[in-house]
């Protein structure tokens, strides 16, 4: 029995010199490439000062940012103009405290001591301001007709204390505050939590615990005469103005709906422009160019630029924003849906064809079942983006919670509402995210789950 080996030849001297050359120069274009890209980042470093923004980067801002966003503080406030002192939620005159809370001890000659927990006091006595700080010692502060002085425990003066003639700010951690100029002492004290989320501070309801608003509902005696109590308790819930639920609400929606009735025109619109634009479908070359250069002028522009020209046009609006997203998209899904145009097959039109079919019962029969699983994935994934894109119209002027989370950023101090608007919008995007998922497996593969 003969055994036959198979080996492969060794390569000529001229086709080992050519392999060589072919790695070499693979390798020089590897290294090329990586040496513009570490060029390129380089001159982005120092065009757009990366060192700069870095030094005159603020952490500590942020941290308090992010403090303000899941905690409010109480306002331990005296006016040394109208020598009045109030206890407030956030400062609101809304929401003062007729009986102060425990921690605040209101003495009969107008003095005030507050305990800040963990070791940390203050006490406001006329326009004097006592702080006690652990491992620290006891700063005195005094308001005169000549500035503000400051009395410091001897050593180093820590990070977190800045005391000038006309001003003095002491923020020792992230749960407690104290300030002092010439107009007033204030003292604020952290507490984890939004406040009055549900109810506004002055609202009867806000003595009630979960449970006990549950039993009003189910079987309490009526708290508004001629008003059933869960009616009560949701329309203060709905009007809450620190929180304001109802505008919310119908901000999301309208943020909704500029989303569905963009991509709905885009949608409506881009198709029958696609068949225009299919080499396939129009013989004329010249309509053809027409068509795909109106894609490119719809798609070119951003929707950013086209709400801009549409709150000049008609004014703000849903409406600005659906128009918006309908004139960008239709550009970019009719450029989609003329490719998927060109690329069906052509052996099912023909057979379409061959039953004697009609011009519309081909398109129905041989080209739309061809193009609808793009039609509706691509529509889908757009509804989808536009929920999110919509929000940032709004924030233009268009309307919906957009606009309402930009005026929250505008007041640099209600930190709280802007996350709970956040929410509510990432919320929002999640649903569309997963209802437009369910539709898509529903539509076109045929699957529930």
């Amino acid at each position: 029995m003969a055994v036959s080996n198979s080996f492969s030849p060794r390569a000529t001297p001229a086709e080992a010199v050519a392999a060589f050359r072919a790695m070499r120069r693979k390798t020089y274009i590897l290294v090329g490439i990586v040496i513009a890209v570490i060029a390129y980042l380089a001159y982005a470093w120092v065009a757009f000062d990366v060192s700069g923004l870095i030094a005159r980067a603020h952490p500590e801002r942020a941290a308090l940012v992010a403090s303000d966003a899941i905690a409010h503080k109480v306002h331990v406030t005296k006016s040394l103009r109208r020598n009045e002192i109030s206890v407030a939620v956030e400062g609101e005159r809304t929401a003062a405290y007729d009986e102060p809370p425990e921690w605040v001890t209101m003495a009969p000659d107008d003095a005030v001591t507050v305990d800040l927990g963990e070791g940390y006091r203050a006490r406001i006595e006329g326009q004097t301001l006592t702080f006690v700080a652990p491992d620290y010692g006891t700063a005195t502060v005094r308001v005169t007709e000549g500035g503000i002085q400051t009395d410091l425990p001897p050593g180093e003066r820590p990070e977190w204390l800045r005391a000038t003639d006309v001003k003095f700010d002491a923020r020792p951690d992230l749960d407690r505050r104290i300030q002092v100029s010439r107009a007033k002492i204030e003292i604020h004290r952290y507490f984890f939590g939004w406040e009055n989320f549900f109810f506004p501070f002055d609202s009867e309801l806000t003595q009630y615990s979960a449970g006990e608003i549950f039993e009003l509902i189910v079987s309490g005696e009526r708290l508004k005469e001629g008003r059933s109590n869960i009616s009560h308790v949701f329309e203060t819930f709905w009007s809450n103005p620190d929180w304001q639920h109802g505008q919310v609400f119908v901000a999301l929606l309208e943020t909704l709906l500029m989303a569905v009735l963009g991509t709905l025109t885009a949608v409506f619109a881009g198709l029958p422009l696609a068949f225009l634009a299919a080499s396939n479908f129009t013989p004329s070359g010249i309509l053809r160019f027409c068509v795909r250069r109106l894609f490119d002028f719809l798609r070119g522009i951003d929707y950013l630029i086209w709400s801009l020209i549409f709150i000049r046009s008609f004014g703000l609006g849903p409406l600005t924003g659906a128009l918006a997203i309908g004139f960008t998209d239709t550009g970019t899904l009719g450029k989609l849906f003329s490719e998927a145009l060109e690329n069906i097959d052509d052996r099912q039109v023909e057979g379409v064809a061959s039953t004697g079919a009609s011009k519309v019962q081909l398109y129905r029969f041989g080209v739309i079942p061809q193009i609808l699983p793009v039609f509706l994935s691509q529509g889908l994934y757009y509804l989808e983006s536009n929920t999110r894109s919509a929000t940032v119209i709004g924030a233009l002027g268009a309307g919906g919670i957009g606009l309402l989370l930009v005026e929250t950023l505008r007041t640099s101090r209600d930190w709280e509402n802007t996350l709970y608007i956040i929410i509510l919008t990432v919320i929002l995007v999640m649903i569309m995210d997963n209802l437009s998922g369910w539709l898509r497996r529903r539509l076109i593969e045929g699957k529930t789950q």
